[in-house]
């Protein structure tokens, strides 16, 4: 598996985000690799084990298209409970 941060695996669902005022689109495995991991651990502190969740998901969808399910699951559910979405 090379850099998950740089894997254009597209996920199955495009994310648009809003934050500080500027929409983020996800649409890769990269992109959204780089969104939860370059946020400081405190601000997904309350969200630990979910973002933990989709941060694992992401590796594995960067190595396995076939997982790109899950991964894009696991987004979901961790953008739902931060209330991104």
């Amino acid at each position: 598996m090379g850099d998950v941060s740089s894997s254009e695996t597209p996920l199955r669902a495009t994310f648009k985000l809003r934050l500080n005022g500027e929409t983020v689109t996800l649409a890769t495995v990269g992109q959204a690799y780089r969104f939860i991991t370059n946020l400081s651990a405190v601000e997904w502190m309350e969200f630990r084990s979910l973002h933990a969740d989709a941060v694992s998901a992401l590796e594995n969808a960067a190595g396995n298209a076939m997982l790109t399910i899950q991964a894009t699951s696991a987004l979901r559910a961790l953008f739902v409970r931060a209330r991104l979405l």
